[in-house]
């Protein structure tokens, strides 16, 4: 069993940072499906070190980033 010090930020593994990277290009070229399986495949204390992560650079987590990133800027005028 592997105990954490809990001084030491959580860690993002290697494997995750990839997924998370797949994750990402998955959502940017509009497959939905590929995204949230390559989200499922990250582990659980590289998700608690993305969240503290993006809580410490951003003060926001992963949902609330995704969701901005999908609403239309404002500033840009709808092409019809």
């Amino acid at each position: 069993m592997t105990h954490t010090n809990s001084s030491a930020p959580p860690r993002i593994s290697l494997m995750a940072s990839g997924e998370l990277r797949d994750a990402l290009t998955a959502i940017e070229e509009g497959k939905g499906p590929a995204a949230i399986a390559a989200l499922m495949a990250i582990d659980t204390e590289s998700w608690h070190a993305i969240e503290h992560r993006l809580a410490g650079v951003i003060g926001s987590d992963l949902r609330e980033l995704l969701l901005a990133a999908a609403e239309p800027p404002a500033s840009k005028p709808k092409l019809v």
